[in-house]
């Protein structure tokens, strides 16, 4: 059975359950389990790269390579 396929049905059946406390527990199963592999995949950034790029914002910032949080903000809202 194809991902795609098990996806389904599971919520099929999700959508047939009557019992809150299934749901609750299955949302919470998910939510953590989200946050277990982003955990998992997650690894910091060397100290070299860090300042790497540190001096890049610095440059940029100092080269008026950057866009004022306001302006961001306008144009995100543009989008919506």
């Amino acid at each position: 059975m194809s991902l795609e396929t098990r996806k389904i049905s599971f919520i099929q059946e999700f959508l047939r359950l009557q019992n809150e406390e299934i749901v609750t527990g299955l949302e919470n199963f998910l939510r953590n389990r989200k946050i277990e592999l982003v955990e998992k995949e997650f690894k910091p950034m060397s100290l070299n790269q860090f300042n790497k790029e540190i001096d890049q914002a610095l440059d940029d910032s100092k080269n008026d390579r950057i866009i004022k949080a306001t302006d961001l903000k306008d144009e995100f809202q543009k989008w919506s």
